[in-house]
């Protein structure tokens, strides 16, 4: 492991390469056979005035940082260690950070979601998270789970095997994190707030982004670019985050084959593919071979947009995968990446994922769920539609799960359900559409007069140990779209998708090798079927991950009760969890 990622930079966005890397420590002890590593995250405020602003796209701005860092530190572990985390918020916004695909086996109150298992950070406060990596290894990330924070406040979560347990492929010769995002040039918490006020939909990013950089592609941006040095004849890890917001995209290496190894941090058959689409919430492990002629090729990150009618950024971020003997400064190859809306390219990916082992699953399951996701627009209320009613025909857009809009509480739900504190959610969201109808092709189009959501706080309840089929079908109310469905707290077998509604009689199911994902994509104008068992007592934030649907509503929570003994009892909360 003499390599091992060497070759990652942690950015710095500013121009001084700030002193609070240095906050970042990191120790380790053993207790009890596990090893616990400490670490200090600060929130930063970036302040007008000081050489410590953000410059990207030929302009400066203030953004939200973890230890001053653009994308922020990288966590290291090993499966089965702890892991604890001190935040020290000192910006002036509420902050939470999420450990995505973190299981959280018996610690949900350490699982971030704002209002969902705690209550926000407040400015000049700290909480302290502390979770265990339990049966877990791979890439993961942690990133902000208020607001739009997430633009910025991201980094890679990276937890190896246990010492003498190789990876199943030959070891690579280095390993990289390549994060994509997007990067805005208005403030996000201001960009998120006039969103929902305007009643309308938010503007594509001024760039997308890989590890912080834009790329040659953009405005003063020549220089901003990423670069691997690679050697001819070696081969790579690239360890795939997307830390994005509100787009899903592609990502392809002129003239190299990307070999899929891995998805959510689980071991997969080795696939090999030109391109690959990964939505915002989605990891994916891939091995790159520098079988090419010595020369410099592109990476390229580039937009896909299922839905109709949205705008989009359609410039693509590139940064450098660079044969170690180039002319300097040389041309790059480029990637000839997919359409915006290929579907096929993103289904062909799909279609070539497996488990790396056998599962064979059980046939039968205890619950049944079967939930539409999709867009709504609500009638306007206001007194000033023009300000606030901008969506489709003078609406206001919402989105929603079996036509129900989460609505989140001021309290977090977990906290409610813990201390049995009433109002604040109810135990009825229903377990199938409260209307059934051709959920695809047929569904309401006098927008907005029939297509309102009902809002609320409604939560699944589950007893612990339920085996739980949970179908998740796209609906073309406002328009079709690939939705990526991330569910805390656990990871599910993908058992199927297709397209059109889903049919019971006519569905096919892989119950033998079945790729184990926490994000789906679910397809669209089509459906998923998941799988998995609710062995994890707490409240578990269920949601699209592109975060403007997630403000609108498309989400709900997931209450699985307590077993029987400790081992399936959820603990009490930690003295520090923050309050409202």
């Amino acid at each position: 492991m003499t390599n091992l990622a060497t070759s990652f930079v942690l950015l710095v966005c500013f121009s001084l390469l700030l002193v609070y890397v240095s906050s970042v420590h990191v120790m380790a002890q053993k207790a009890s056979g596990i090893s616990t590593k400490f670490y200090d995250f600060k929130s930063l405020w970036h302040l007008s005035g000081t050489n410590q602003k953000c410059y990207k796209l030929c302009h400066s701005k203030d953004i939200v940082t973890i230890n001053g860092m653009f994308p922020g530190p990288v966590i290291y572990a090993q499966e089965g260690d702890g892991i604890i985390v001190k935040v020290t918020n000192e910006s002036p916004f509420n902050i939470t950070i999420h450990w995505h695909g973190v299981r959280q086996t018996l610690s949900c109150w350490f699982d971030g979601p704002s209002y969902i298992t705690q209550c926000p950070i407040q400015s000049e406060q700290t909480f302290t998270y502390k979770f265990t990596f339990v049966k877990q290894k791979g890439t993961f990330f942690w990133h902000a789970h208020v607001s739009w924070l997430r633009a910025s406040v991201y980094g890679a979560l990276i937890v190896y095997p246990k010492t003498g347990v190789p990876y199943p492929f030959k070891y690579p010769f280095q390993e990289h994190i390549i994060i994509l995002g997007e990067y805005w040039l208005k403030d996000v918490v201001q960009l998120d707030r006039a969103t929902i006020a305007s009643g309308g939909s938010p503007p594509p990013a001024d760039a997308f982004t890989i590890n912080g950089h834009p790329g040659p592609n953009y405005n003063c941006s020549n220089n901003d670019v990423y670069k691997i040095d690679a050697i001819q004849g070696k081969t790579y890890l690239l360890r795939l985050i997307h830390a994005g917001l509100n787009a899903e995209n592609f990502f392809a290496i002129a003239n190299h084959k990307l070999t899929i190894v891995e998805v959510d941090a689980e071991y997969t058959k080795p696939f090999s593919t030109d391109r690959v689409m990964l939505g915002p919430g989605q990891t994916m492990n891939v091995l790159v071979t520098a079988d090419q002629p010595i020369g410099r090729y592109s990476m390229a990150l580039g937009p896909y947009m299922s839905a109709k009618g949205v705008k989009f950024q359609n410039i693509s971020s590139i940064a450098y995968f660079e044969y170690s003997g180039a002319v300097l400064n040389s041309l790059s190859l480029t990637p000839k990446l997919p359409s915006f809306n290929d579907n096929l390219a993103v289904k062909t990916v799909m279609d070539g994922l497996k488990s790396l082992n056998l599962i064979n699953l059980p046939k039968e399951t205890d619950t049944n769920l079967f939930v539409t996701v999709g867009l709504n627009v609500q009638k306007c209320h206001s007194k000033t539609p023009k300000q606030n009613c901008q969506g489709l025909n003078n609406g206001v857009m919402a989105a929603s799960m079996n036509n129900i809009s989460f609505v989140k509480p001021k309290i977090s739900v977990l906290e409610a359900y813990y201390k049995k504190i009433n109002g604040s959610f109810t135990e009825d969201f229903p377990e199938v559409p409260l209307k059934f109808y051709d959920f695809v092709n047929g569904a309401p189009n006098n927008i907005p007069n029939n297509t309102d959501s009902l809002k609320g706080t409604r939560t699944i309840v589950l007893e612990y140990g339920t085996r739980v089929q949970l179908i998740l079908q796209d609906t073309g109310t406002v328009s079709t779209e690939n939705h990526p469905i991330h569910l805390h707290g656990y990871s599910f077998y993908v058992v199927g998708y297709g397209s059109g509604n889903y049919d019971p009689q006519t569905a096919n199911f892989n119950l033998v090798n079945p790729p184990y994902m926490n994000t789906i994509g679910v397809p669209v104008g089509g459906w998923a079927a998941v799988r998995f068992v609710a062995d994890n007592p707490g409240v578990w934030f269920m949601h699209c991950h592109l975060d403007i649907h997630q403000s609108w509503g498309l989400g709900t929570a997931i209450i699985v009760k307590n077993g029987k003994g400790d081992l399936q009892t959820l603990p009490h909360p930690p003295a520090d969890l923050p309050r409202c």
